[in-house]
C-alpha cells in the first residue's frame, strides 16, 4: 500500500475550522455547510452539537464532512436551533474518536460543548497540575484543559469561561455552546480568525467568510482580538475581559491557510496572494518564458507574478483532483512515482522553455524535488523556482502542523543549499519586508510586527510555557492539539 502521504503532506497544515450558529430551525443543516466551506482546515475528522432548546444532540465522526454529514437521517437527529461544529486536523498521536470536537460537558448549570481552532502553549503543565488534583481527562486535545478549568471556576457559563482563559496562553479562536446561546472568543493576540455573520436574523460565527457564503449569509464583521461575542437568537454581546495586545494575526493564512475566496481583517486573500506574487517578482524575477502555479496554492502569487514580470502565465502543472489519501499498489517503483498520482506536467507549454515554478512554501522540499524533476523529464530548459514566503525555518505552536525544525529543509540548508537539493536552476523567497509591503506595510518593523511570522523569524509572541518547563517536543505528542 502505497499513501501519498510524504507528497500531500509536504505542506503545512491548518489544525481546524469552527463554525456557530444560533436562530435557525435547521441550525444542524447549516453547520454542516458551513463544515463543507472548512474542509480544507481539516479533513480528518468533523462534529457537530445541536440544541433544540430541552437537549442536546451531538455527531462526531472520523473522516470528511460530506462522509458523514451527508445522509438526511444524521441531519435530522441534528434538530435545534442552535449548532457549533468543527473540522479537525489532527497533528500528533492517533485520530481517534474520543478527540473529534466540539467535546461536550455537564455542568451545574447545564450542557455545555466546545470548538478550538488554535494551540494553548501552557496546556501540557496546566494538564498535569488538574491531573495530580483529581481530574479525569477523556481526550488528549489541549482543549480539554478549558473544559476542567471551567469545572474548577464559579458563576454562570460566560463568566466561567473568562475565568479559564485566563489561565491558558497561546493562540486560540473558540465557538461553545450553552443552552440558551452560542459563544465566540478570539485569544488577546487574534492569531487564528474568527468572523461574524447574519442570515435572516441568525447570528454565525465561522473561521473564514467562505463558510458564511455556501449558505447566503451576509459577512458583518471580524470578531476583535480580545473579544467575547455572547449571541442568544436575539442579540449580540460584546465582551472585552482581557488584556489588550497589539494584534498579531498569523500571517499563513493570507499566504497558503485560508480560502482565496475568503475575506480576513478586512482583506480579500486572493488579491493578498496576488500582491505577494508581485511583490516576489520586483524582487527576485529572472530572464523567463512561462510562469506556472504548483497547484493550487501558488495559482494566485503565479497570476501576481506573471503581471508583474509581464510573462506569460500557464497552467504547466495538471493537479488530479480525484487522487484519495490511499492508493493500492506495491512495488517501489510505483511508491517513488508517487507525486503524480496528483500532478501531472503539461508538456506543451513546458518543453524547451525557460520556466518559473511559483510555490507558496516550502516545508521538507520532497514534493518540489518531484515536480522540479517532472518538468525536467517534459523538457524544461530552465527551472526556476520562487516561493511567496520567506523561508520556514521554525516550528509552529499556535494551532499549524509543523515538523521540528531537522525536517523543515530552510532549517538544514541556506538558499543555494535548498536549490541544489531540489534541482533547480535558481530559487528564491520573498523577503520579510517584501511580504509585510504586499499587505500594506512599509517593512516589518522588528520592534512591533504587525503579523505572527514565527514560523519564518522564530520569533513567538508568546511565551512556550510547556518547552521552558522541561515539556520537549518528544514529549509533547501525549498532548494533541486542536
Amino acid at each position: 500500500m502505497i499513501q501519498t502521504n510524504p507528497f500531500d503532506d509536504d505542506k503545512l497544515r491548518e489544525e481546524c475550522g469552527i463554525f456557530g450558529i444560533i436562530g435557525t430551525k435547521d441550525a444542524g443543516a447549516h453547520a454542516a455547510l458551513g463544515l463543507h466551506a472548512l474542509q480544507h482546515r481539516g479533513q480528518e475528522a468533523a462534529g457537530i452539537v445541536a440544541f433544540d432548546g430541552q437537549q442536546f444532540h451531538s455527531h462526531r465522526a472520523m473522516g470528511q464532512v460530506g462522509d458523514n454529514f451527508g445522509a438526511e437521517s444524521v441531519i435530522a437527529r441534528l434538530r435545534g436551533h442552535a449548532a457549533i461544529g468543527h473540522v479537525r486536523y489532527s497533528t500528533t498521536g492517533e485520530t481517534i474518536l474520543r478527540n473529534v470536537q466540539p467535546l461536550f460537558a455537564e455542568f451545574a448549570f447545564g450542557g455545555f460543548a466546545v470548538g478550538h481552532n488554535g494551540n494553548l502553549t501552557n496546556a501540557h503543565g496546566i494538564r498535569t497540575e488538574l491531573i495530580r488534583r483529581g481530574a479525569i481527562f477523556q481526550s488528549t486535545t489541549d482543549t480539554e484543559v478549558i473544559v476542567h478549568l471551567m469545572a474548577k471556576a464559579e458563576g454562570d457559563v460566560v463568566e466561567r469561561l473568562i475565568a479559564a482563559l485566563r489561565h491558558v496562553e497561546g493562540a486560540y479562536s473558540l465557538v461553545c455552546i450553552a443552552r440558551d446561546k452560542v459563544i465566540g472568543v478570539r485569544d488577546p493576540l487574534g492569531v487564528r480568525p474568527l468572523v461574524l455573520g447574519e442570515l435572516e436574523g441568525a447570528d454565525i460565527l465561522a473561521s473564514e467568510s467562505c463558510a458564511l457564503d455556501i449558505i447566503g449569509a451576509r459577512y458583518v464583521r471580524d470578531i476583535e482580538p480580545g473579544e467575547m461575542v455572547v449571541l442568544d437568537g436575539k442579540r449580540i454581546t460584546s465582551l472585552r475581559p482581557f488584556p489588550k495586545l497589539k494584534q498579531r494575526f498569523c500571517v499563513f493564512e493570507y499566504i497558503y491557510f485560508a480560502r482565496p475566496d475568503s475575506i480576513m481583517e478586512g482583506q480579500s486573500v486572493y488579491d493578498a496572494r496576488k500582491r505577494i506574487g508581485a511583490e516576489l517578482a520586483r524582487e527576485s524575477h529572472v530572464p523567463a518564458d512561462v510562469i506556472i502555479p504548483v497547484p493550487d496554492s501558488g495559482v494566485p502569487a503565479a497570476l501576481g507574478y506573471s503581471q508583474e514580470a509581464k510573462v506569460p502565465f500557464e497552467l504547466g502543472i495538471i493537479r488530479n483532483h480525484y487522487v484519495g489519501r490511499t492508493f493500492i499498489e506495491p512495488t517501489d517503483h510505483i511508491r517513488h512515482l508517487g507525486v503524480k498520482l496528483k500532478h501531472n506536467a503539461n508538456r506543451v507549454h513546458i518543453e524547451g522553455r525557460r520556466i518559473i515554478l511559483v510555490d507558496d512554501s516550502i516545508v521538507r522540499g520532497t514534493t518540489s524535488k518531484k515536480i522540479v524533476e517532472m518538468m525536467r523529464q517534459a523538457g524544461a530548459k530552465e527551472v526556476h523556482m520562487r516561493i511567496s514566503s520567506p523561508p520556514t525555518m521554525h516550528s509552529c505552536f499556535y494551532g499549524i502542523d509543523t515538523p521540528q525544525p531537522d525536517k523543515l529543509l530552510a532549517h538544514r540548508f541556506n538558499v543555494a543549499g535548498m536549490a541544489q537539493f531540489i534541482g533547480v536552476d535558481s530559487l528564491a523567497f520573498i523577503s520579510m519586508d517584501g511580504l509585510y509591503r504586499a499587505m500594506g506595510h512599509p517593512g516589518r518593523d522588528a520592534a512591533a510586527p504587525k503579523f505572527c511570522d514565527a514560523c519564518f523569524s522564530g520569533e513567538y509572541p508568546t511565551r512556550l510555557t510547556d518547552l521552558e518547563d522541561g515539556a520537549a517536543p518528544t514529549q509533547l505528542p501525549l498532548l494533541e492539539i486542536a
